[in-house]
């Protein structure tokens, strides 16, 4: 995935569909832009634009655009320390999708978002069956790696009993996005590889792997995101 064409042709796609007054593709376009701003690492201009999209969409009854924007807001809020409000856009994602029987991959990356973002805010209290039993449910290769990682990073912060499974789970991710050649969610794979080390107190091992997150979202022109992994970087060297 090279970010930098794709984020010119939505910014023109965008101007398109404003001139053009279509509410249609006006809410196409503020999804697809907003998908190309959050994968730029452009987090407060994505959120504008999917929140813009997703209204739109509840004006045009397209629940499938509304369910991966609603995905995207949950990764926003996450990366800002905003739990409580990132499981809420995962779970509307979940309920959308499930009400118009649409995206079972979609489905089971929002339910796996619902988990983590509890986790991330302290819950303790879930259903370990059903968190090996989600990514089964991924048949899209989109959303395999992703949602691999989701376990991960859920394993990550349950509990120290669990980090042992977690290399296991950000290995599988790896192996699926290199598979599948989905490059971004490749990068995110090696943050969290890096973030696991860093919690074992691996100096080098940390380093090697943010190392490799940079040099991969760089290649993606994934600018935000390279410019947070190179500061975590800077601040362990």
């Amino acid at each position: 995935m090279i970010l930098n064409p794709q984020f010119r042709t939505t910014s023109e796609v965008l101007r398109i569909a404003e001139e053009s007054g279509d509410i249609y593709s006006k809410a196409v376009a503020q999804h697809s832009h907003g998908y190309s701003l959050y994968a730029k690492g452009l987090l407060k201009e994505a959120e504008s634009h999917l929140l813009n999209g997703i209204g739109l969409s509840e004006k045009t009854d397209r629940p499938s655009w509304i369910g991966l924007s609603q995905i995207l807001l949950g990764e926003v809020h996450s990366e800002n320390g905003k739990f409580v409000e990132a499981k809420e856009h995962y779970r509307i994602a979940n309920q959308t999708l499930e009400k118009w029987g649409l995206a079972p991959s979609v489905q089971a990356l929002a339910k796996l978002g619902v988990i983590k973002s509890g986790i991330l805010d302290y819950e303790k209290d879930i259903d370990m069956a059903l968190l090996y039993e989600y990514p089964k449910d991924i048949k899209l290769n989109a959303f395999e790696g992703w949602a691999f990682r989701y376990v991960g990073e859920i394993l990550l912060n349950i509990d120290d009993q669990h980090v042992p499974e977690v290399e296991h789970w950000i290995q599988n991710a790896i192996e699926a996005d290199q598979r599948n050649r989905t490059m971004f969610s490749l990068g995110k794979d090696y943050a969290l590889y890096a973030e696991l080390f860093k919690r074992k107190g691996d100096r080098l091992k940390t380093q090697e792997n943010l190392g490799k997150a940079i040099e991969i979202l760089k290649e993606c022109g994934a600018d935000g995101w390279v410019e947070k992994y190179e500061k975590e970087l800077a601040s362990i060297s």
